[in-house]
């Protein structure tokens, strides 16, 4: 689970910038009048004959292939309930935020002043020749049954309701695997669902699906079980009623295999998980809160596998493991619906996916050495990659299987690397590295506390369990800062070097200094001087294992904290370069670029040293390098003393280190316009997804490119990260923002723990 969430914070944060989460960006080039002449008049009359003439070259010409409407009339919102459509707007852009990133999948979220059913789907009718799609999202039930029925029966797109099916398909994957742990057959186990909505019904009608029997299915709502003396009971839920004489929750507990909670936190006691049959499974879904908790269903039971709908514990039923990836695969063969038997197809592609081998990547994402199918494992990770090249191109057969797709895929292999190339996993690096950090926290120092993003920051990393902040700054303004913003930072340490209180530590690390530093040109009056001095100080603590991550101020010069760095913490051994690198999160993924902070004028060697310093960095990101080295010339064309230098360094690299991927001396946009690599020069190391590690030439090339990538390309900048000292030292920008604190305090946790695991 995320952290601690502030009010204020999320209202800054949607607040901020263009005012919501998401914008529409042309996807073609608009420059010239020409450009224009074709985007609109009288270029785009081709388009609309040729749609006039056939209808489905609707997709072929616009986006309607690849667009996803989501729609909610705000009846039945989160945990929040009827608010209203306008208050449902947030939620409608962060589900089309999950379309985007994790499917590539473009949305325009509509959100709908009526509560009338008919009016409802006759606005939703009127826009079918807009979507592809219709994800619908938080009606409350019986409408959401009714309206979703009808839209399916009308319309020839996917309809979905996901708060229904979404997490029908993902239980219902978690169900089967669990089953197949516990030795046990699906139409043999006694099943209780306690909750009796929109999910619930899904979810027991899916499991049917499956092969539960009916007979074996009890439902619970609020006013008890559904058996034969109820009278209230509507015709969505009637197909559940119960010819056993149970009435309540804990007698429908007794003896049973299954329990499916969709209700309210703490309904199930520890008395009712005793009382199931052996080798139970419970998927207590309630959110926030469970049906019964992780802790007490464990402690009165050791047999028994649990899910729940929080990624803190194991088994996270999350419908993003589903609904962007169902869609995606109905999208791209223009199916009608979103039918029973794709349905199936997700819930059997997810259960098997948990089955195999788990990459690196994911491992890395949740901090596991080695994540295997069994008891705490019976779902993929939201973060997996492969819920995309697994799950569409089964959803993507089951439409065509089925009869209900417009178009035909043949080479599924070809299919398969086109879905690959969608998403450049820009987002994926941080999301990877911060659960990481959070795995293993670390004690960060901030050196330059009495500043409002530093102190901002520390609040983010201690809410999100990234690490524990530790404050070095003058104690009065770092307190009147905490007060005046309303930080909840009273129980942070905060340390004052030049204070009394710390006058035995600066003697101490001063003596220490000295050791380092006396044939130096360093007298002892002098370190101990020093260590009056933050940036001194905070380097002895790290030094000293008082902590794990220096952060250096974001107002000093690079070199003020890079020389003492270097005196007191030292290179790695078998390092003799200390260099810079930046990340830079691209719509076709991240790219790595060095040195951008450190190495005015780098010779051969240098280059080499930083080559590889980078490589065993851009690992640490559990990502394989691919290095282009960087110049204004292409393998040989340039004589001067600046791309020989590069090329030199390229080939000791082939002759010593074969290992790698690298090649140069090259331009930037041969390093990443593989076509034109491939076709002038075939011999060039990098594959057909070109570089993905960039070495500059010298520090000027380097801090010019991706500055200008930053401001003008629109990239999110991660760095400077300072490579090659024996511990984490990260300095930071001028004027680096909140965000940019946190990443560079996340990479330097994810450092400190692979420091340790050394």
């Amino acid at each position: 689970m995320s952290g601690k969430i502030r009010k204020s914070d999320a209202l800054y944060y949607h607040e901020k910038g263009k005012r919501g989460k998401i914008e529409v960006i042309p996807t073609k080039e608009t420059k010239t009048q020409r450009d224009l002449a074709l985007a609109y008049s009288p270029g785009v009359a081709e388009p609309c004959k040729a749609i006039a003439e056939n209808v489905n070259d609707v997709y072929k010409y616009t986006a309607k292939g690849n667009l996803v409407g989501v729609i909610s009339n705000g009846t039945a919102v989160l945990g929040l309930g009827d608010i209203g459509p306008e208050a449902s707007k947030p939620v409608m852009e962060g589900k089309g935020v999950l379309f985007k990133i994790f499917s590539d999948i473009d949305v325009f979220d509509i959100e709908l002043k009526s509560k009338d059913v008919n009016e409802f789907v006759n606005v939703v009718k009127a826009l079918e020749p807009t979507f592809g799609g219709i994800n619908l999202e938080d009606i409350k039930a019986p409408e959401c049954f009714e309206i979703e029925t009808r839209l399916k029966e009308e319309l020839n797109i996917p309809i979905m309701h996901d708060d229904q099916h979404g997490t029908a398909i993902i239980s219902s994957a978690g169900i089967i695997n669990a089953l197949e742990i516990a030795g046990k057959k699906i139409d043999e186990v006694k099943i209780v669902v306690c909750g009796a909505g929109a999910a619930a019904i899904s979810c027991t009608k899916l499991y049917v699906s499956l092969g539960a029997k009916i007979e074996n299915i009890v439902m619970v709502d609020v006013d008890g079980v559904l058996n034969k003396k109820r009278t209230d009971i509507d015709q969505y839920r009637s197909m559940f009623i119960t010819d056993r004489d149970v009435n309540t929750l804990a007698e429908a507990m007794v003896n049973a295999d299954v329990f499916l909670g969709l209700s309210a936190a703490d309904v199930v006691s520890q008395d009712m998980i005793k009382s199931m049959a052996k080798k139970p499974i419970v998927f207590a879904l309630a959110n926030p809160n469970p049906e019964i908790t992780y802790e007490k269903a464990t402690e009165v039971r050791d047999d028994l596998i649990i899910a729940t709908g929080r990624s803190d514990y194991p088994n996270q039923v999350n419908n993003v493991i589903g609904f962007p990836f169902i869609f995606r695969g109905a999208l791209d063969v223009g199916a009608s619906e979103i039918n029973e038997a794709m349905k199936l197809a997700a819930v059997k592609a997810i259960a098997a996916l948990a089955r195999e081998p788990v990459p690196d990547i994911v491992n890395l994402a949740y901090n596991e050495t080695n994540l295997t199918f069994g008891e705490e494992y019976i779902l993929p990770k939201p973060l997996d990659p492969r819920l995309l090249t697994v799950v569409s191109p089964a959803v993507a057969k089951a439409a065509m299987d089925s009869g209900v797709a417009k178009f035909e895929i043949t080479d599924w292999n070809k299919y398969q690397n086109e879905l690959n190339k969608r998403l450049g996993r820009d987002e994926q690096i941080m999301r990877i590295l911060t659960s990481k950090a959070k795995r293993n926290p670390k004690k960060v120092l901030f050196a330059e506390a009495e500043h409002l993003n530093i102190l901002k920051a520390a609040q983010v990393i201690r809410d999100e369990g990234i690490g524990t902040p530790i404050l070095l700054g003058n104690r009065a303004i770092v307190k009147s800062l905490i007060l005046e913003h309303s930080l909840d930072l009273d129980e942070v340490e905060i340390i004052d070097p030049r204070m009394d209180d710390f006058e035995e530590t600066r003697n101490n690390f001063g003596d220490l200094y000295f050791q380092k530093r006396k044939r130096k040109g360093v007298t002892l009056p002098d370190a101990k001087k020093l260590m009056r001095d933050r940036t001194h100080y905070g380097l002895m603590m790290l030094d000293s294992n008082e902590i794990d991550v220096f952060i250096s101020s974001n107002s000093k010069e690079y070199q003020d904290t890079l020389k003492p760095a270097l005196q007191i913490i030292g290179l790695k051994k078998e390092v003799k370069k200390v260099a810079g690198m930046i990340v830079l999160l691209t719509k076709k993924g991240p790219l790595f670029c060095s040195d951008t902070t450190v190495n005015v004028d780098p010779t051969t060697e240098d280059l080499i040293d930083i080559t590889l310093l980078t490589a065993k960095e851009v690992e640490q990101f559990n990502v394989k390098p691919k290095i282009a080295m960087l110049s204004y010339s292409n393998f040989g064309t340039g004589k001067q003393a600046s791309p020989t230098k590069v090329r030199k360094a390229a080939e000791y690299l082939h002759k010593f280190h074969p290992e790698l991927i690298v090649d140069g001396e090259m331009q930037a946009n041969l390093a990443l316009n593989t076509d034109t690599l491939d076709e002038m020069y075939p011999f060039c190391q990098l594959d057909d997804k070109g570089a993905n590690t960039l070495i500059f030439p010298n520090l000027s090339a380097g801090n010019i490119a991706y500055k200008l990538l930053q401001e003008v390309g629109g990239c999110e900048a991660i760095g400077p990260i300072l490579m090659g000292l024996k511990k984490p030292v990260q300095v930071l920008q001028l004027g680096s923002s909140v965000r940019d604190i946190v990443n560079m305090v996340t990479i330097g946790v994810v450092e400190s723990q692979i420091k340790n695991e050394l």
